[in-house]
């Protein structure tokens, strides 16, 4: 064979591992879908439960609420799990866990029962959100892991835009079954993940946490573009968990099996400058993801649009599912920008986006209030308004913001670091997804789209400030020195973990 003929076969051996490595993170990212269809569904059946169950405002702002609260739990012991337990088996843990909340919810008898369902979903979904970023990010090469780390966000978006056709498609049933169906359906797509996960590998970098060198590089070799950046991968890995890059054994003895304990100590009560840095990017970054409005355009969009003048129910559905496709496309901007442009370019674009469009919607709502007439311009306002502010999200701060906390934590600190970065994500969904509707109540519908515009403001100079770029960064060596200043003392290297052959 000629030597272009063997650089062509090597191209295309490449090309394979790295459709293989999109193909194992899109499957892990798909326990997204489960999230993101119960939050587009939901903003359409609270209609009906409503009128089924009787139910009041406050009782539907928990209903709407109280899923994210409880993710608060899944988040917060995920992490802790998917060290002992490894990644791919949390996915398989999450998936069942959604599966039963979804039964309850579907069969939904009372409203007791659709709260139970919602909280044990809500846990369900705190795994997801933990877990499918953090597989994405340690199993993907350094030029694609913002790609790859970018899947989980576009199926929360493809689940809504699922949820919201849902609401269509099942909002002529009669009342008793129509918003059980709706919540009911989440079921397959349990089922269906939970079976997939065989087909996935465990991530390389808790296998070698485990001592697992030899099926540690299996794997690396199937996700990596040559065997010389398997090796090196596999040398970074081997470093950052304490063991000599120089060894060859197939299996070590690790006398720390990196089952997450002490981190919580070194996250919080001790950290060291740079991890405290890094802590302080992910909780903002996560507030800011949701305290910027996004939770009350998706959940409450049926209601904006009411106030808006869009009347009948199928106006209200056919709108949603059209904010539903621009943040499904519009996250594809995302994937295809973050590698390129930096993480920070693209968060800042997006931010600026959100801000503009969240004053144009607070303007015409507030219009829309104080007109005695029925205003067609400000229907079709609104509509392009929220459609803008939904693009803009999707484009940067949505998937951008799991990228970022996927990546910057260290090895060891990195799947609690991640959940806890997740349990302030839902904290902070759950808080704007249980206030909305008494938050424009008392400054007024337009009022609050000019609050959200104000905490932008706040977020972008944040962003400017606390995150610095992460693009092409190495995950294991480099990442912390991003986060390190002038003046910071060098932590104490860590002493190598002890090992011992093991006889296979």
């Amino acid at each position: 064979m000629t030597e272009s003929g063997v650089a062509m076969e090597q191209h295309k051996a490449n090309e394979g591992k790295n459709k293989y490595a999109f193909a194992c993170s899109f499957i892990a990212s798909f326990i997204s879908v489960l999230m993101g269809y119960d939050t587009g569904v939901m903003s359409g059946a609270m209609i009906f439960i409503q009128e089924d169950l009787k139910a009041t405002d406050t009782q539907i702002q928990v209903l709407a609420g109280v899923l994210n609260a409880c993710a608060l739990v899944g988040s917060l012991t995920a992490g802790r799990i998917s060290d002992f337990i490894g990644r791919r088996y949390t996915i398989v843990v999450g998936a069942a866990v959604f599966f039963l909340g979804s039964l309850l919810m579907g069969l939904g008898l009372n409203f007791a029962m659709l709260i139970a369902g919602r909280c044990i979903a809500g846990v369900g979904v705190g795994y997801a959100l933990m877990i499918a970023p953090v597989y994405s990010a340690e199993i993907s090469t350094t030029s694609s892991r913002g790609c790859l780390s970018s899947l989980p966000e576009i199926c929360i978006s493809i689940g809504i835009l699922f949820g919201y056709l849902a609401n269509y498609l099942f909002r002529k049933l009669p009342l008793i079954y129509g918003w059980r169906a709706m919540l009911g359906v989440a079921m397959v797509p349990s089922v269906a993940l939970a079976l997939s996960v065989i087909l996935m590998p465990e991530s390389p970098r808790w296998l070698v946490m485990q001592g697992r060198i030899k099926d540690a590089r299996s794997v690396l070799l199937r996700v990596s573009n040559s065997k010389e950046e398997a090796e090196r991968r596999l040398g970074d890995i081997k470093a950052a968990v304490g063991i000599d890059k120089g060894c060859t054994d197939d299996v070590v003895h690790v006398t720390s099996k990196h089952h997450g304990e002490g981190v919580w100590k070194d996250l919080l009560l001790r950290p060291t400058p740079p991890v405290r840095r890094i802590l302080t990017a992910t909780v903002g970054i996560h507030i800011f993801q949701h305290a910027t409005g996004i939770e009350a355009v998706l959940l409450y969009s049926p209601r904006i649009l009411k106030k808006a003048g869009l009347m009948t129910k199928n106006q209200q559905f056919l709108a949603t599912i059209g904010i539903g496709v621009f943040k499904t496309v519009f996250i594809l901007v995302a994937i295809l920008l973050v590698d390129k442009a930096g993480r920070r370019k693209v968060l800042l674009s997006s931010l600026t986006g959100m801000i503009l469009s969240l004053v144009g919607l607070g303007v015409v709502l507030t219009v829309v209030e104080h007109s005695p007439h029925r205003l067609i311009w400000a229907q079709i306002l609104a509509v392009v308004f929220m459609l803008s502010f939904v693009s803009s999200f999707s484009s940067g701060i949505g998937p951008v913001t799991w990228v970022y906390c996927s990546e910057i934590f260290p090895l060891r600190l990195r799947a609690q670091g991640a959940s806890l970065g997740v349990a302030i994500n839902r904290l902070m969904n759950s808080a704007m997804s249980m206030s909305f509707i008494s938050l424009y109540k008392a400054i007024t519908i337009g009022g609050a789209f000019f609050l959200f515009a104000g905490i932008g403001v706040v977020a972008w100079v944040f962003y400017f400030c606390c995150l610095p770029e992460t693009k092409g960064r190495a995950l294991e060596e480099e990442m912390e020195e991003v986060f390190t200043k002038r003046g910071d003392k060098k932590p104490p290297k860590q002493h190598a973990v002890e090992m011992e052959k093991v006889e296979i």
